[in-house]
């Protein structure tokens, strides 16, 4: 398949145009690249508040929520506004964010417990069932406490938390779109602690200031990612990078990435991994949409690392079209995998879906009798993932030490009516996969070698 727009193609290499950690070059401007922050500015807040105080503070969907000041700063982007950084308690940081101080119920000294409390009962206006519970906590991405965790994975969490508790850059430029941020991302400090960052839709240069960026779309001359395109359908296209030949890009990507993804720890190591970055096509060119990122060589059979849709493009689709495109990859390899794990909670949920539905499109028209090892040798899926998917649909069961699909044509029409299991907007179509798997490493066995030698 040929490159989209060959003639959009450039001499120079892209990474010539991107950035390295630290050592983007920029059109030096009139504006100040700092941000003054932290306890410094306690003690001349004219509110009298300091980091750890706790207050009801108003949402952007108009709700009140209990909110611990975790950080401030003056942002001199925004004429030294004073800003405040709130964590909300009892939800997911993803929802942390940099409010100004009318949004905040101040009544001259911090709120009491019982006081937070007492407001919050009254917004309640009625108790709400578990299964209503379950589907607001889904929703608002309300996290497990310490105290639900096991010693070790709370260990790591408080470190974690730590290490990226407070989100500086709050907005994006990708393309014509602005977007919110979701997590701390360890961009360079001159970088890292900008209100809004510009980033090049091609080469995925980031940028601090708007003018700077729009000189860069004057002279990058590269219209699609980096790499070569392995899947057209459509105005759907899927370019495959290797991280050892493109770093820089590849690093560039994993510091978008991580503004929207909590537990990703991959920045710069890049070169074992391989990067499918799946773009919408139009006549200015291929424009991304999301990636994923595959190990060369998984000891854990892993068939991704990472993945993500970018916000603006998220319920379209593209999350299980990604998901179907790496087990369309396993099955040109001949092997079955599974992602990486712990999965986002957005993650979990894709993923459970598409499994559910692969599975009960094969069991609705089977002829006969199929085994969970049956079902992964079709689908590529592990045996593991589509156990823990059945027994969730209640469809298998454990006799005589191993477990036995059990379905009835009536239960997996059920499912498949449900909207949770309904049919993909995007299916891959492996005819327009183009696609060559890498060889595999030959495997040296010199312990075999050596005993022959003794003998």
């Amino acid at each position: 398949m040929a490159d989209l727009a060959s003639s959009m193609l450039s001499k120079t290499k892209p990474d010539e145009k991107c950035s390295k950690p630290g050592l983007n070059e920029e059109v030096k401007e009139n504006v100040p690249n700092t941000l003054l922050e932290g306890k410094d500015l306690e003690a001349d807040d004219p509110f009298g508040l300091k980091i750890g105080d706790t207050f009801l503070v108003k949402r952007l969907d108009d709700t009140w929520h209990n909110g611990e000041i975790v950080q401030m700063r003056l942002n001199e982007v925004e004429k030294n506004r004073r800003e405040y950084y709130i964590h909300y308690e009892g939800m997911n940081r993803r929802m942390d964010e940099w409010v100004v101080q009318e949004r905040m119920n101040i009544k001259g000294v911090p709120q009491t417990k019982i006081e937070v409390e007492h407001a919050l009962e009254e917004q309640a206006e009625r108790k709400i069932t578990r299964n209503q519970k379950r589907k607001h906590d889904e929703i608002n991405h309300v996290q497990k406490t310490y105290a639900e965790m096991d010693p070790t994975t709370a260990a790591l969490e408080r470190e974690h938390e730590l290490i990226t508790k407070v989100k500086y850059v709050d907005r994006v430029q990708i393309g014509t779109y602005e977007i919110d941020t979701w997590y701390f991302s360890p961009f360079p400090d001159e970088y890292g602690k900008q209100p809004k960052l510009w980033i090049c839709e091609y080469c995925v240069k980031y940028m601090k200031f708007e003018k700077t960026h729009r000189k860069h779309l004057t002279d990058c001359t590269w219209r699609q990612p980096i790499g070569t395109e392995i899947y057209r359908k459509g105005s759907i296209s899927v370019y495959e990078v290797d991280g050892r030949d493109h770093k820089i890009y590849c690093q560039n990507l994993c510091l978008l990435a991580k503004l929207f993804l909590d537990h990703k720890t991959l920045y710069f190591d890049v070169e074992p991994f391989m990067f499918y970055i799946l773009t919408e096509v139009d006549r200015h060119g291929a424009h991304i949409v999301g990636y994923f990122s595959k190990e060369k060589e998984s000891p854990d059979g892993n068939n991704v690392a990472c993945i993500l849709i970018l916000p603006p493009f998220q319920r379209k689709g593209y999350g299980k079209f990604l998901i179907a495109f790496s087990y369309e990859l396993s099955k040109f390899e001949g092997t079955v995998g599974s992602p990486e794990k712990p999965l986002s909670d957005l993650g979990k949920l894709s993923y459970r879906s598409y499994w559910s539905w692969v599975l009960l499109e094969i069991l609705r028209d089977v002829k006969g009798t199929l085994s969970i090892r049956d079902l992964s040798q079709m689908t590529s899926i592990t045996q593991n993932d589509i156990i823990n998917t059945l027994q969730a649909l209640n469809m298998v069961k454990y006799w005589k030490g191993q477990h036995v699909v059990c379905v009835t044509p009536k239960l997996v029409e059920e499912h498949l009516r449900s909207t949770q299991f309904k049919r993909p907007r995007l299916l891959v179509d492996p005819l327009c996969l183009k696609w060559t798997p890498p060889k595999k490493q030959p495997v040296i066995k010199k312990f075999k070698k050596l005993q022959a030698t003794s003998k």
